[in-house]
């Protein structure tokens, strides 16, 4: 096992090499060792779990090249509606059948991490009378101090597990014989760091230092924003209410629709799609690595900074409100759910913040968990990616498993997402009740798209094309007739359109169950795990890498690190 996880490391810092625009000599020696380390690593995993547990690459054996051309949009799908809560793993199905689950205690409302989602039975936080900030802390905190209200639910209307049962077996079946036609959208100089989508359009954002819009039915370029000095890192756009309010003051035309980026050249630039002009720009001071619009009273801008600090702007006045050295590291991450804002960074720390709306410090501290306890934490220099819902936050640290995080105390769960510990876990979303974690193998160079269904997360189908590179960014709506459309960007931008299941369309993914996956959906937050387990930060290669490489490597701040060679 311990030369498994020496070939798995040197797979990662290779595959982040490859990110780079500028290689050393003895970078690219290490790259050009790429297919012998992994050929070694298949080897040894066929001897750890057998000849069938190994991972296959899928499909007919021919590569299929993405489709450009445009077809009718697909026909409206089943129903994707969340089941109810998953019983607890351990109990026995008898008695689970015989008496509630105890998790049914947090009851979430509201669609894929949406405001609404706050709600938890058998408790109530009450709110103290002065607006102290919390104190962070590595373990559970005070839970009398500014946590949001909540509300009671009804066990009595929950479905029952013979109902739940029926919902997921129709759910995976329709994933399994789910298709999807792809389309290269070609247009970037270097990677796609960040990808958002408006309507019919998608909006990407790239190291080469442009935000490009694009018309996605035609699968064409419609506009590309050139002004940032540095590459792009993060992109968040406002709701259309917001984005009225801001036309007004402006004089652009009604139903005008904006979207804001963040760069590595310290500034949040805002650009009105229609003409392609940057209106607003606001300087921070700090490398922008992650944003967020934020939905409540006037409106915020939240921006995360590599050095991490977390500040905030009014989206009235555009006026700094509060600066905040909220992380020791990197912020990578940064998300919404109503009143509440959470922030993920590359020590694999995270916060959850309150926004008060007020026009001075509107953020509030709740709660800091640190990577010992979120347990994303033996990389330093990685890229947290992260999803509220609800009670839990689903994390992706560049692993084999996803982190679920209670974030009110501080308990976490793992959820498989790949069958080996080869694999490497980039994003996470949610959308139309399902959750959706990407996989890249280290073994065999295969990138995934995995399912699970929300908000119990059991298993539902794995999506996979030979063509599809690694993805390190993600985005994902559902068109007018309920079909799904997704965008994966890293080495290319590829748009994934549904299509009817039942129709002769031939599809450019394969759809497949592991059953591997569902041996371990979910596990208990006591089990431990290998792939977590505290690393050097140095690139042992068996004698084969000079003490001069490894002190300029370490001298330069790990500059294999998958988030710093982004940002070069």
């Amino acid at each position: 096992m311990g030369e498994v996880r020496k070939l798995q490391k040197k797979l990662r810092q290779i595959e982040n090499l490859e990110i780079k625009i500028t290689l050393t000599p003895e970078e690219r020696v290490k790259i050009s060792r790429k297919a012998e380390l992994r050929s070694r690593l298949a080897e040894l995993l066929l001897q750890l779990s057998g000849p069938q547990q190994t991972p296959g690459i899928v499909g007919e054996g021919k590569k299929e090249k993405m489709k450009r051309q445009v077809e009718r949009a697909p026909e409206a799908l089943p129903s994707q509606t969340p089941p109810a809560p998953k019983i607890p793993k351990g109990e026995q199905e008898s008695k689970a059948r015989a008496t509630p689950a105890p998790t049914a205690r947090q009851k979430e409302t509201g669609a894929g991490g949406e405001g609404g989602e706050r709600e938890e039975r058998g408790r109530t936080c009450a709110r103290p009378e002065t607006r102290e900030p919390a104190k962070a802390s590595d373990h559970c905190p005070d839970m009398s101090k500014g946590c949001p209200a909540v509300t009671h639910t009804d066990p009595t209307m929950e479905p029952q597990p013979e109902q739940e049962d029926a919902e997921f077996t129709s759910l995976k079946a329709s994933w399994e014989k789910a298709k999807f036609r792809l389309r290269l959208l070609e247009g970037h100089s270097d990677i796609v760091t960040c990808v958002v989508a408006i309507d019919n359009m998608v909006i990407s954002g790239s190291r080469d230092t442009t935000v490009k819009v694009w018309h996605v039915p035609t699968a064409t370029e419609q506009r590309n924003l050139g002004g940032h000095s540095g590459g792009v890192t993060c992109l968040s756009a406002p709701p259309p209410e917001y984005c009225r309010r801001l036309e007004r003051s402006l004089s652009l035309s009604e139903k005008e629709r904006f979207i804001l980026s963040g760069s590595v050249d310290c500034c949040v630039k805002i650009w009105a799609l229609s003409t392609g002009q940057c209106v607003k720009s606001v300087y921070t001071f700090n490398a922008v690595t992650a944003l967020c619009f934020v939905p409540e009273g006037s409106g915020y801008i939240i921006a995360g900074s590599d050095g991490g600090k977390v500040q905030a702007w009014s989206w009235h006045t555009l006026e700094n409100c509060q600066s905040i050295n909220a992380h020791q590291e990197s912020v990578t991450s940064i998300q919404s759910q109503g009143p509440l804002v959470f922030s993920g960074s590359a020590d694999g720390g995270v916060s959850v913040w309150e926004n008060l709306c007020s026009e001075r410090d509107p953020l509030r501290l709740l709660h800091h968990w640190t990577g010992q306890v979120t347990g994303c934490r033996g990389d330093r220099g990685g890229r947290l990616a992260l999803s509220p819902r609800g009670d839990r936050v689903f994390l992706a640290y560049g692993r084999a498993c996803l982190r679920i995080l209670h974030w009110r105390t501080g308990t976490t769960s793992r959820l498989t997402n790949h069958s080996s510990i080869a694999g490497v876990t980039d994003c996470v979303h949610q959308t139309a009740g399902i959750l959706i974690g990407s996989c890249y193998d280290l073994a065999n160079g295969e990138s995934t798209l995995n399912l699970f269904s929300l908000p119990q997360c059991r298993y539902l189908a794995s999506l996979t094309c030979a063509e599809t590179p690694r993805t390190l960014c993600f985005a994902a709506w559902l068109t007018g007739s309920g079909g799904h459309r997704w965008v994966t960007g890293g080495h290319t931008l590829v748009v994934w359109e549904q299509l009817p299941s039942s129709g002769k369309h031939r599809s450019d993914v394969t759809a497949r169950r592991d059953s591997r996956l569902d041996a371990s959906l979910l596990e208990s937050e006591g089990d431990t795990d290998d792939e977590d387990e505290e690393e050097s930060d140095d690139y042992d290669d068996d004698g084969d890498r000079d003490k001069n490489s490894q002190s300029q490597d370490t001298a330069e701040g790990e500059p294999s690190s998958w988030f710093r060679c982004v940002l070069q």
